[in-house]
């Protein structure tokens, strides 16, 4: 297992965060991406449950990105309330989860990992 596998990475920087997306293409990934932000409780309540779930699923990406501190990806990918979650594969989006809703991102998660394990895109 790769040290990044089954853990969710941070993500602070504009050139971090493109070469996470392509790495996640090439390798035709799902990537789980963790809109959050410091001061917001919900945030702050979902991402241990986060955190878990990347443990036992290390075939996917997880990734967080603080909306202040990449307010500029925030802005590309429409975030407007956190935590949203965006499910993202060969670079495209194929999910969302608006909301601290653990079950909702379990199913979710498991749902497009699984299409992406089968090679299907959905």
């Amino acid at each position: 297992m790769a040290a990044e596998e089954g853990q969710v990475i941070g993500v602070h920087t504009v050139s971090d965060w493109k070469e996470r997306l392509e790495k996640g293409k090439e390798a035709n990934k799902l990537i789980v991406v963790d809109f959050t932000a410091s001061w917001c409780g919900p945030c702050r309540f979902i991402a241990p449950i986060l955190a878990e779930i990347a443990k036992k699923m290390p075939r996917v990406t997880f990734l967080k990105v603080d909306v202040d501190e990449l307010e500029s990806v925030s802005k590309e990918w429409e975030i407007e309330a956190m935590p949203t979650f965006l499910f993202l594969k060969e670079g495209k989006l194929v999910d969302k989860v608006v909301g601290a809703k653990k079950d909702e991102l379990q199913a979710k998660i498991t749902l497009h990992a699984d299409a992406a394990a089968a090679g299907s895109s959905i």
